[in-house]
């Protein structure tokens, strides 16, 4: 049986959230619809934005998950990252801070979906 991981991020607009992602990803959609988008991450792994789930995402509401992008590089890239996004004006929630587990940061999405940088394990 062959499977495959696909990350579901709720948004108000899929085509808005597929702009945003794709820029900080440097990748453009594998698959598109007007209300469901994915990247394709790599073999079995695939990052989808689905809207038209739920009326009005706000990002006030608090969120429970996140979006992980495990990275190669170590603690000099993760600071790369950082500063690239934070130049493009990306929400930042938390600055990079060692998490046990290496360097990380924490952003959030346009509809405040939760997402980190970290080291790839």
């Amino acid at each position: 049986m062959t499977t495959s991981v696909v990350s579901i991020v709720y948004v108000n607009d899929a085509p808005a959230a597929a702009r945003f992602y794709g820029d900080l990803l440097g990748m453009s959609p594998s698959f598109e619809t007007p209300g469901y988008i994915t990247f394709d991450l790599g073999p079995g792994a695939d990052l989808a934005l689905w809207s038209g789930q739920f009326e009005d995402l706000s990002p006030d509401v608090p969120r429970t998950s996140e979006v992980c992008l495990a990275i190669d590089g170590g603690p000099d890239e993760v600071n790369v990252i950082f500063k690239q996004w934070q130049s493009k004006g990306v929400t930042i929630l938390r600055e990079p801070h060692d998490a046990g587990f290496g360097l990380t940061f924490l952003a959030a999405d346009p509809d405040g979906n939760r997402m980190r940088v970290a080291p790839q394990d």
